[in-house]
């Protein structure tokens, strides 16, 4: 049973790198990171029937739009936290006992629950699938937690082996992951039953991931203008997205750019915005795994969730001064063209279709009030971490 359970924690600890691929990936070692997984996400990504694994179904680069929307945004850090201090209280409590010899832990949290640690791991990991929403996360979530009860049983095989009489009247009061009398009114007894039960769990947390995304790509805020769709990254900068739109559509530097018999997605960001290099590799200065900020961004991320609500914390933006442009220019904002394919545009959404491909054009830096154009330039077909499939809102 040593091998299986530590090809099960194996499994644990690769669902665990998976989810901080949001903190692999500002940090030097992406390239090593990507040269690994980087070949499963364009796996995926290859074949119609796949490609929603390599998917984001929750907003990473958008700041989130609505109410229920930044709910959910905090949510994500909320459950994180509360995931990871649960399992360190439990994780305490366990070693303190092993190291003074006191045997099995029958209280704190033991005291109602038999496995608060993995209890406390699975609160962590949605809370990490909201974090960095991508599809194959929540997929991967649903086996970590088939893998807890596979170790949970094995725990309480070799427990009862080692102190039966306790052990046996401790589990005959205590639930598994949940109070006794709350889980013995949803828990299944049979194999046929427990398999149900993950069946049950495994569609609501996929189809409610598919749910979040389309409210989430109804919600964004565009703009749209024959076959041209605008969004806006900051809710602050809808109002002139949607005011400005088509006098810069209709400059004659940006419309000798566009084909009319083509789809475009244009991304209406401050020229600063960190995480433009998502989009598009906009220059060095947004490939952000050539920095050293990783653990402050990650734990801003993370701890500070409702100052990202309002896109004016300074993780945000980037507070260096770029190509003599900066917020305190007001009015200058960067405009990313990424061309659509593979989809059919009959609506504003389409552009964030799963199966659509986006591809990056052109980029203009301009004074939005003046519509004085201060860059231009045509962009590589890759963002700033290559051919990594990125999010999209």
């Amino acid at each position: 049973m040593s091998k299986t359970k530590a090809v099960l924690s194996s499994a644990i600890v690769l669902y665990f790198v998976i989810c901080f691929e949001i903190l692999i990936m500002i940090s030097p070692f992406a390239g090593f990171f990507y040269s690994a997984f980087n070949p499963v996400l364009l796996g995926l990504a290859k074949y119609p029937a796949t490609k929603w694994l390599s998917s984001f179904f929750f907003t990473h680069m958008v700041v989130p739009p609505n109410g229920p929307l930044k709910a959910v945004r905090v949510m994500g850090s909320v459950l994180f936290l509360l995931g990871i201090a649960l399992f360190l209280v439990c994780a305490i409590q366990v070693y303190s006992h092993k190291f003074l010899k006191r045997g099995a832990v029958l209280k704190g949290l033991y005291r109602w629950i038999r496995h608060p640690q993995y209890v406390g791991l699975s609160i962590a990991g949605l809370g990490l699938a909201i974090l960095w929403p991508r599809f194959i996360v929540v997929v991967l979530w649903l086996l970590m937690i088939l893998v807890y009860y596979i170790l949970s049983k094995d725990e309480e095989r070799r427990m009862l082996g080692q102190h039966p009489e306790t052990y046996s009247g401790y589990m005959d009061r205590t639930g598994m992951f949940l109070p006794r009398g709350l889980e013995g009114s949803i828990a299944f007894s049979t194999v046929a039953g427990k398999v149900a039960l993950f069946v049950l769990v495994s569609v609501c947390a996929i189809g409610g991931a598919f749910l979040l995304r389309d409210y989430t790509v109804r919600h964004l805020p565009l703009w749209t203008g024959s076959n041209v769709t605008a969004l806006a990254v900051l809710p602050e900068d809808e109002q002139m997205m949607q005011h400005r739109m088509p006098a810069i559509l209709n400059l004659d530097q940006v419309r000798s750019r566009l084909n009319q018999n083509e789809s475009y997605v244009v991304y209406f960001l401050p020229t600063n915005y960190v995480m433009q290099g998502l989009i598009a590799d906009t220059g060095g200065d947004w490939q952000l795994y050539k920095r050293h900020h990783t653990i402050g961004r990650f734990t801003d991320w993370v701890f500070h969730p409702f100052s990202h609500l309002g896109g004016t914390h300074h993780s945000v933006f980037d507070s260096g001064d770029h190509s003599g442009h900066s917020m305190a220019a007001g009015s200058v904002r960067r405009l990313i063209f990424l061309n659509v394919s593979n989809v059919a545009v009959a609506e504003p959404t389409d552009v964030f279709a799963v199966n659509a491909i986006r591809t990056p054009d052109f980029m203009v830096d301009l004074d939005v009030h003046g519509l004085n154009i201060q860059d231009l330039k045509t962009l590589p077909v890759e963002t700033a971490w290559g051919r990594v499939p990125t999010p999209a809102f």
